[in-house]
Formats: C-alpha cells, structure tokens, sequence
C-alpha cells in the first residue's frame, strides 16, 4: 500500500513531533510512508469563513498532490472532515469535470489517523508504552463529524502501563472552533473554563485527542491556570515505546 502523510498546517508549523509521530507508527507496523513537499493547506479556513470561491485552488492543488497514493493519512479529524464533506462540495460547485472526478476518487482513501489503524489496517495494538494517567478529549470533529465513536479510546487502551481516566462532560465542546474563538472571545472563553475544570478533575497528567488546535486552545487554558497537564496528540502516545523519552 502506498501510503501518504498530509501533516496539515497547524502539526507542519506548530507541532511538527505529531506528523513524526504519524509516520513512526506505521512504520513500526511495516507500511512505507511518503511526504509529498507540494502539499499545502486543505482550505478549511478560506472555507470556514466565507471565501469559498478561493479554497478551490487549494482542492485541485490537494488532489493533484495525493491522488497516486493508495491511502491519505492525516493526524487532524478537522482536516479529514474537511476533505470528505467539503471538497467534494466547491468542487461540484466552482470546479471542472476534471476536478470533480478526481475529487471523487481520491475523497474515499482520505483517513484520519486513528480509524485508518483500526478500520483499514485492523489493529489497535501498535505496540506502544506510555506509563502516565492520560485523559481523552473527543474534540467536535472527531465526535460529530468523523464520528471516530470510541477509535481512539480502544488504540489508548492497547497501550502498555496507560492509567486512562474518563474526562467528564467530555462530549462538551473546548470552545476553540478556529475563528469562533476570536469573533465570540469571551463565550469560547467560558466553554474553555469548564473544559480545562474537567480534565484539572481527572487528575490526569496528559490531556489527549485527535486535534491539535483543539489541544492547542485548552493547553493555554490549563497553563494559565498554572496546571502541569500536559496537552499531546493522540498519535504521540502512540508513537512512544519502552525507553523513547517522554
């Protein structure tokens, strides 16, 4: 199988150790992985907040880029849910019959990390260690647009010497939601303090989930707070092995 990583903006300039993390698993698991450099931005934002017509070029540019390979990995159920639900639309809308199909065909070998382990690969041991209290965050993407159910808790529970405890309210929303945390502050602001009591109840010393924007917005909130939680992508548990620093 020919496998492609699309690291997404955030994890390429932000959090560069997740993108690593995605590629360590699967090799560890005997798949190759390749990192096409013409990759850019899947045009979530331009589309998100408006401009629509200008993310088409970003969709021909993605599908141009990744439509050899046999399976898209992605460490985002963000960027995953928009490929699959939004590509497909502005290229029905603005793009070419060349576009559309092309669209067509490469939207279903587009997955998130977590369900390609269990859904396409079939496994949820990767042989990870990872001797910490961790505490889970479904972020809204993967909850309710993915719809990942309980994928990624069933990869956290194979992992060796994981303490996993249930966050509460988990199912609420963090407060982020890319622009939505700057136009309505002082509401984002509140969801994150409720957010950031729960995973403080947990008792947890790592916060995890599938997004690191999502894990980005509590991260800040925790650490004005003063908390030691540390925020890390789910695919870095699961990249972590006896004697890897943690």
């Amino acid at each position: 199988m020919r496998i492609a990583l699309f690291v997404t903006c955030v994890a390429d300039t932000m959090f560069p150790d997740t993108g690593r993390a995605v590629v360590t698993v699967l090799e560890r698991l005997g798949h190759t992985v390749e990192f096409p450099q013409e990759q850019t931005c899947c045009g979530q934002l331009h589309f998100n907040t408006g401009y629509r017509p200008d993310a088409v070029p970003l969709v021909a540019r993605f599908a141009r880029t990744f439509a050899e390979y046999d399976a898209v990995v992605t460490p985002s159920a963000s960027c995953t849910g928009m490929i699959r639900d939004n590509h497909p639309l502005l290229a029905e809308r603005y793009g070419h019959h060349d576009l559309r199909r092309t669209v067509a065909e490469l939207v279903p070998r587009v997955h998130e990390f977590t369900e390609f382990l269990t859904d396409v690969l079939g496994v949820t041991d990767v042989g990870a260690r990872f001797p910490h209290r961790v505490t889970y965050h479904p972020t809204c993407h993967s909850l309710r647009g993915l719809r990942l159910g309980d994928r990624p808790q069933r990869l956290l529970r194979a992992v060796k010497d994981i303490d996993l405890v249930d966050l509460p309210a988990a199912d609420s929303c963090c407060g982020f939601g890319g622009t939505f945390a700057v136009k309505n502050a002082e509401t984002s602001g509140a969801m994150l303090a409720d957010k950031a009591a729960g995973v403080l109840e947990t008792g947890a010393e790592v916060l995890c989930a599938a997004d690191n924007s999502c894990l980005m917005h509590i991260g800040g909130g925790l650490s004005r707070r003063g908390s030691t939680v540390r925020t890390v992508h789910l695919a870095e548990i699961l990249a972590t092995t006896e004697g890897t620093p943690r």
